[in-house]
């Protein structure tokens, strides 16, 4: 595996032109039913209109060959008096994950986040059985402000609790805490 760092993965809002490795990210993880509500049969159709054309913005992680690492989206959590709290949603490729991608991306989002006037984030349904994405989340200073008894249905293990987690943005300790570069191995993911 090539280890060379050289050449920084960038990420960049989407283009349409990014549609087609968006989705074959998007799918898998929808299909699973273990950590997105969306329906399992979503098609391709009604992915786009909620993970593009819903929100505010869509970004996505490429490596220096183009390939598509990681994606996610920010949109206002609530219309109206609720919005100046974002909401988003991510998704790495399952060759990137663990190496950083998601920590970057929950950072870059932070940071759009405030560029588009938001004042706090907030994800609305952790499934609890997504451990890893958890503990991501607290080391990017989210919390969890409450538990939503069996209101995730995964697809395995049923019924399961979810969280609300939640964070105040300040653009001070998105200064301190930019995650470092990304893992050995992105870019000679194909």
């Amino acid at each position: 595996m090539n280890s060379d760092l050289s050449a920084t993965p960038e990420i960049r809002e989407f283009r349409e032109s990014d549609w087609e490795a968006v989705w074959a990210l998007l799918k898998p993880v929808f299909r699973e039913g273990e950590t997105y509500a969306y329906a399992p049969t979503i098609d391709q159709a009604e992915a786009h209109r909620v993970w593009v054309e819903m929100p505010r913005q869509t970004f996505v992680v490429r490596n220096d060959k183009g390939v598509v690492l990681g994606t996610y989206y920010i949109k206002a959590n609530q219309p109206g008096l609720g919005a100046h709290v974002a909401n988003c949603g991510y998704v790495v490729a399952e060759a990137a994950r663990g190496h950083g991608v998601a920590a970057f991306m929950c950072w870059h989002s932070q940071k759009a986040a405030l560029s588009n006037g938001f004042q706090s984030m907030q994800y609305n349904l952790v499934a609890s059985t997504n451990e890893g994405a958890i503990r991501l989340w607290k080391r990017q200073g989210f919390l969890i402000v409450g538990t939503l008894p069996g209101a995730f249905n995964h697809a395995r293990r049923g019924f399961v609790d979810a969280f609300v987690m939640f964070k105040e943005l300040d653009p001070e300790e998105l200064k301190r805490n930019k995650p470092s570069p990304f893992g050995p191995g992105l870019h000679s993911i194909r």
